[in-house]
């Protein structure tokens, strides 16, 4: 892992997200954006919690259900209740997990995402999603390309401008993943509830945030089995009885697909 200076003048989504899932690791400039854009989304606190829900729902099913035993968490974030590692290593302690991230903040936390069941395993990688080879390369110290493996991208593809760009890079990481594999994103879409909260954070100086459209977040998804409910508001893909808002619309939208 690299030793990066934090950079506390440049708010951080990792902290921010962080800081509305009630963490403590977040300095003056992410407070004062975080107000900002709550102040036009107030509602995105609970968003993050159910993006977490979410991870947790989609984990458990490639874990249990899918029988995956191998996940690759890109965008990892700050660590916090009910990591990928946890909810896979709970339905079979083997499991294996490669996080991934770039921000100096998640890497210093590092260490505390590397404490998985001693049957398992659990890996680090710093590194950026808009350069996929290098994941790759690292991935495969750890796990397997010629089985099946999870591939979590929460909240990450926003960053990526470009949606062409954006398409071209999940496509490479799925690549050399083997038949069986399964991909999860949420994503933020377009709409006046987010894009003003949104126009907020790009002003801030952070690393530019795009929303796009249901069929664009869908089309991510192209070549894959998309599993039932398809692209949803994050709350209503798979709810349990304890899922927050399931009966609410939310401006953030998730979907899991199958590689066939």
């Amino acid at each position: 892992m690299t030793d990066r200076p934090l950079d506390t003048d440049v708010p951080s989504p990792a902290r921010i997200y962080d800081l509305w899932l009630g963490g403590k690791d977040n300095y003056e400039i992410d407070r004062v954006v975080s107000a900002q854009i709550l102040a036009a989304v107030p509602e995105l606190p609970v968003l993050a919690r159910t993006n977490r829900e979410f991870l947790g729902r989609a984990v458990r099913h490639m874990a249990g259900k899918a029988g995956i035993r191998q996940f690759l968490d890109i965008g990892t974030g700050i660590p916090t209740a009910d990591n990928t590692h946890q909810v896979a290593q709970s339905v079979d302690p083997t499991c294996r997990v490669v996080y991934v991230d770039n921000d100096p903040m998640v890497l210093a936390h590092a260490r505390a995402l590397l404490r998985g069941t001693p049957g398992g395993t659990t890996s680090f990688v710093d590194a950026d999603l808009r350069d996929p080879d290098a994941i790759l390369s690292a991935a495969a110290e750890i796990l397997d390309f010629d089985r099946p493996i999870g591939l979590t991208l929460l909240g990450v593809v926003d960053f990526v401008p470009d949606t062409e760009t954006a398409r071209s890079i999940i496509g490479r990481l799925l690549s050399p993943m083997a038949p069986g594999s399964h991909l999860a994103i949420s994503h933020g879409l377009v709409g006046r509830q987010l894009e003003e909260g949104v126009r907020h954070w790009n002003e801030s100086g952070g690393t530019p945030m795009t929303l796009r459209t249901l069929d664009e977040v869908t089309g991510f998804f192209d070549g894959l089995e998309l599993l039932e409910p398809g692209v949803v508001a994050l709350p209503r893909w798979r709810p349990v009885p304890e899922t927050l808002y399931a009966d609410r619309e939310a401006v953030y939208y998730a979907g899991v697909g199958r590689k066939p």
